[in-house]
């Protein structure tokens, strides 16, 4: 199983907050996320749901689905897929079947996070593959980003 040191780490959480970024910058809740084999990203992604009017267009999806073509195979056992906001339940699902080996997260999220929060999907023994969780990954990073996306939305909603 493959180690990053914590320099590696950090720069791989860092280009997920970068596509966090472009999806703050398209009034997108600013989640991105990146997927990581040999040392190299392989997959990336960031929310779009707003965009694409589409309930499933989450960072991860997008990113397994780009690794997945880099790799050639739909099985990321060797990966490690660095997220902004701890998955969802579809996203802990996907994770889980894409049988990706480690995943580091930035924030909990209190209302739908599947990776520790409100329940952990990836770690269930009943499933034939389990995830090795992280969270807390340039975690003041992740959190002031969201924090300042959604204060903004609460000013506009104010002025409205």
């Amino acid at each position: 199983m493959e180690e990053y040191s914590q320099q590696q780490l950090d720069l791989f959480m860092n280009e997920a907050l970068i596509e966090a970024e472009k999806a703050a910058r398209l009034g997108e809740v600013p989640i991105g996320c990146v997927i990581a084999a040999g040392g190299k990203i392989i997959g990336r992604g960031h929310n779009l749901r707003e965009c694409s009017h589409d309930s499933t267009a989450h960072a991860e999806i997008f990113a397994i689905k780009q690794a997945d073509q880099a790799m050639g195979d739909w099985r990321l056992q060797d990966a490690t897929l660095f997220v902004t906001l701890e998955p969802c339940p579809m996203c802990a699902g996907a994770i889980v079947n894409a049988r990706i080996k480690a995943v580091y997260y930035g924030c909990a999220d209190l209302k739908a996070g599947c990776a520790g929060t409100l329940m952990n999907l990836l770690t269930e023994p009943c499933f034939n593959h389990q995830v090795k969780v992280e969270k807390g990954l340039c975690q003041v990073k992740c959190s002031q980003l969201l924090n300042e996306f959604f204060t903004k939305i609460r000013e506009k909603q104010e002025k409205d």
